[in-house]
């Protein structure tokens, strides 16, 4: 049964729309940046992370691969900037860290990372999880409009398994998962 919602000229609602996209399992990865900072004789600057389900693997000569951010938000607005980033591959056991860096009006991402155990990138200068599936350092080539969102795609300098026999993340139906053995 369709569900009641106003239409698009195309003819699908929001709630439509995204009831069909939550029944696509998806991997789940924390992006992050180093934001740079204000002065050169300034306090350093402030790492940045969310949760990002939409990202993929989009060329392998040369290596690259896309992250979508809701336009505007404080990532988009950052690697608007900031041209290196990293993305960690979610394990199943970092649910916590993907709650964590999803909530809407969060507190500070400095109090998000306190705890967490990561390294430094060595390229991007962004925070790395430790038992992370797999880790990738990143450098901008093109960002594109698309609707609410920015797509930006990235060309891999780096990559890693920290924990390659940890199963992954997964998000379906609106909530994280664990894939079946």
């Amino acid at each position: 049964m369709p569900i009641a919602s106003t239409l698009h000229p195309e003819g699908v609602s929001n709630e439509e729309f995204r009831a069909a996209m939550s029944r696509l399992a998806a991997g789940v990865c924390l992006i992050t940046a180093h934001e740079n900072p204000l002065t050169p004789d300034g306090p350093g600057g402030e790492d940045v992370g969310m949760t990002a389900t939409a990202f993929m693997s989009v060329s392998l000569d040369p290596p690259l691969v896309l992250v979508s951010l809701r336009e505007g938000s404080r990532m988009d607005d950052l690697l608007a900037e900031q041209p290196l980033w990293a993305v960690s591959v979610l394990a199943d056991h970092q649910v916590q860290v993907a709650g964590r860096f999803s909530m809407k009006n969060r507190i500070s991402d400095r109090l998000l990372f306190a705890d967490l155990p990561y390294v430094r990138g060595e390229v991007s200068g962004a925070p790395l999880l430790t038992g992370a599936v797999a880790t990738l350092e990143c450098r901008t080539e093109n960002r594109v409009e698309a609707g609410d969102h920015t797509l930006v795609i990235g060309r891999v300098l780096t990559s890693a398994l920290p924990s390659p026999d940890s199963p992954p993340l997964t998000y379906f139906r609106g909530r994280y998962r664990h894939l079946a053995g």
